[in-house]
């Protein structure tokens, strides 16, 4: 082979390399894109999940402390109703019938 043919086999080869190392470099640069655009999308994911469950979580507590001060309210209305109709009736007991023990004299 003389110099000229070895001159264009070398460039040939160095083409070659070339290409491949600019395809190569593409698609390790595609690669990495995709998987910061996963990580990201990902993340939001991940956060978006996050911010439903703490809104669920604290709605939740929201509703139970709502109902717990409502049967606490409840409650003691009926307490508070037992209680005028007990002393009434103790009242009533009182006024109608006479005491049991009489009055000691003195």
């Amino acid at each position: 082979m003389d110099k000229a043919a070895r001159k264009v086999v070398v460039a040939a080869v160095v083409a070659e390399i070339a290409v491949v190392v600019v395809v190569v470099t593409v698609l390790v640069v595609v690669v990495v894109e995709v998987v910061v655009v996963l990580v990201v999308v990902v993340t939001v994911v991940v956060v978006v999940v996050l911010v439903v469950v703490v809104v669920v979580v604290v709605a939740v507590v929201a509703v139970v402390v709502v109902v717990i001060v409502v049967v606490e309210v409840v409650v003691e209305r009926v307490v508070a109703i037992a209680v005028a109709v007990h002393d009434s009736n103790l009242r009533l007991i009182d006024a109608s019938e006479p005491t049991a023990l009489p009055l000691r004299e003195t």
